[in-house]
């Protein structure tokens, strides 16, 4: 039994300062959690409580689903990541350290190539396949972090686990059947899912599926089709590509005067107002931003130091998005090119960049990538690469040609859905915030193939083994669950994650009949199997109780007070607000039913 006379918490009424997100808030204020160090938190006896029993019911689905438990330390050594290039590609998100002789390791952000190394050790032949192990474990990345608490720090635990199988079709049944843990898991935790589409990155792999929990706080944007239920991150979302178009009677390009046009929207009216220039490209439609090509020029630091400029061209309409630019280049990262970028590349007019100076055989040698509606044939009006001048009439595949296509382009709502253009039929998409709780990757060979993970086969030769990689956010998911729970009086925690079953309040402030019923009660629900926090402080008036409860969000509030008089206690749901009055001898069975165990 817990008691909060004694338990190690304090509640706060104020919101912490360094909290923006609500379960962050929350879990503070309640006593669940305190900050240790920028992205690394304290559990107190509640959280912990909480976590475990998130962790227990990851565990079990794991267990259910066949796959083995191993644990792996968090201090790491170089050289597997070494192998297979992550010990650079991370970067500066690697934690890394040396030991008193010198030796490199890191704090281990993932563990593939541990798991790698510990299957290659132990088997093989292909009658040991397949197999399935996870570990639970810290991770730590040191990563730029929001003020968002477990959902997003730089020390965290998850489950990851890792099959093994000696051809895709083994890897295809390991991936369903980790998707189908998955789905039983989150029904387990009560935490609403959405299955999205998404890119592998610096994973690797053939396929990869994200769980978001729907929630606005979220740092993911994903999409989904209200017509065919598609659905996936926006990074993992593929514009339908126009088909061609004839060009062959298309007038020329021209070179037209385009002074005080700093904005899209300035150039888009100018030409509107030049009669002249629709006359003399065959324009009969008014412009639109749509109609013009923008020529964004960005920096790549690839993971040895190198930096590379890159030439993105997107119509005007629509804003590069750097989250789809990082899922398209990794490992490289795109930066910001500067004032002295641009010095180092005088053929590129600011504000005028047109496509001739582009491209890996223009004079600039600057790769040029555009996005997929950019098509053969289709026509633009872009910079002429001369101040106050822009270039109309511009046609794709015969006055310019790029190196080629990036999914770079802002998604919006109303966008097209691929699924649906692909079957011809009619689907928009529409846009939700979700947090990230659970990953799943066909990784294929990379892993394998870089630290020589081989088998023998039913032939007798050596083939290298296929993966597959399984993650769960475990202390993001404990604040995913508190997010998609919570209202405006406090947390709100489903049954089996909570950290009891039963709040029970004494709505008195001292020893006296109501206290001492009140702790008879309490210790015949414990024998019961009830989960039981009692709050038995002397020196709190029942107000104040009654706030704490609220905010400490137990989804069962017993009241023990002047009903006692009428043989009556009270029970109230804390997720819906419902009450009533309980006969004093029917508690138990009340309350075991309530908790869901009936008992005999």
């Amino acid at each position: 039994m817990l008691r909060l006379s004694s338990l190690f918490v304090r509640t706060l009424r104020e919101n912490p300062s360094d909290a923006e997100v609500p379960s962050h808030q929350l879990m503070v204020r309640a006593g669940y959690i305190r900050r240790a160090a920028p992205g690394g938190y304290t559990w107190l006896p509640l959280g912990w409580n909480v976590y475990r029993n998130v962790e227990r019911i990851v565990r079990e689905e794991m267990d259910a689903a066949g796959f083995q438990e191993v644990h792996f330390p968090a201090l790491l050594p170089r050289e597997p990541y070494e192998a297979t290039n992550r010990w650079t590609e991370y970067g500066p998100n690697l934690f890394r350290l040396q030991d008193r002789r010198g030796v490199d390791y890191l704090l281990g952000p993932t563990h593939e190539e541990m798991f790698t190394l510990l299957v290659k050790d132990l088997y093989s032949s292909y009658k040991d396949l397949p197999l399935s192990i996870y570990q639970i474990q810290t991770k730590f990345r040191d990563e730029a972090r929001p003020r968002a608490g477990l959902l997003r720090g730089r020390e965290f635990v998850m489950k990851d686990s890792y099959s093994f199988d000696i051809d895709d079709a083994g890897l295809t049944a390991s991936y369903e059947a980790h998707r189908a843990a998955y789905i039983k898991t989150f029904e387990r935790l009560h935490l609403p899912y959405v299955i999205v589409s998404a890119m592998s990155g610096a994973m690797g792999g053939s396929k990869s599926e994200e769980f978001l929990a729907p929630l606005e706080v979220g740092e993911d944007t994903f999409v989904r089709c209200v017509t065919c239920g598609y659905a996936a991150n926006t990074e993992a979302v593929t514009v339908p590509t126009p088909s061609a178009i004839d060009f062959s009677s298309a007038a020329p390009s021209q070179v037209v005067d385009t002074p005080d046009t700093p904005t899209i929207a300035t150039l888009v009216d100018l030409l509107n107002a030049r009669t002249d220039i629709n006359s003399a490209i065959g324009k009969t439609t008014p412009w639109v931003a749509s109609d013009t090509l923008k020529n964004v020029i960005i920096m790549l630091r690839h993971p040895d130091g190198r930096r590379e400029p890159l030439a993105i061209g997107l119509p005007g309409d629509r804003e590069v998005d750097m989250k789809r630019v990082e899922a398209q280049v990794g490992p490289a990262e795109p930066d910001a090119f500067t004032e002295a970028d641009f010095a180092n590349y005088p053929a590129l007019v600011k504000g005028y960049i047109g496509p001739d100076v582009l491209g890996s055989t223009s004079s600039s040698k600057i790769r040029y990538l555009v996005d997929p509606r950019v098509t053969t044939g289709t026509s633009w009006v872009t910079g002429a690469n001369k101040a106050g001048n822009h270039v109309v009439g511009l046609i794709c595949g015969r006055d310019f040609t790029p190196d080629g296509t990036i999914e770079a382009a802002e998604v919006l709502p109303g966008d097209t859905c691929p699924t649906c253009a692909a079957k011809n039929a009619t689907g928009v998409l529409e846009m939700a915030r979700g947090i990230e709780i659970g990953h799943i990757f066909q990784l294929g060979r990379k892993y394998a193939e870089a630290l020589n993970l081989t088998v023998l086969d039913q032939n007798g030769k050596q083939v290298v083994v296929t993966m597959g990689s399984y993650g769960i956010g475990v202390s993001r998911a404990v604040a995913a669950i508190a997010e998609a729970t919570l209202d405006d009086m406090g947390l709100c925690w489903p049954r089996e994650v909570a950290p009891a079953d039963i709040h029970m309040v004494i709505a008195s402030k001292g020893a006296d009949a109501i206290a001492e019923k009140a702790e008879e009660l309490a210790a015949e629900l414990e024998n019961a199997g009830i989960r039981v926090l009692l709050d038995d402080r002397t020196s709190v008036s029942p107000g104040v109780k009654f706030k704490d409860a609220e905010l400490i969000g137990v989804p069962t509030i017993v009241v023990v007070g002047k009903g006692l008089a009428d043989g009556v206690i009270e029970v109230r749901n804390r997720a819906n607000g419902e009450r009533s009055d309980v006969a004093i001898g029917d508690a138990v069975a009340t309350l075991r039913t309530i908790c869901g165990r009936p008992g005999n």
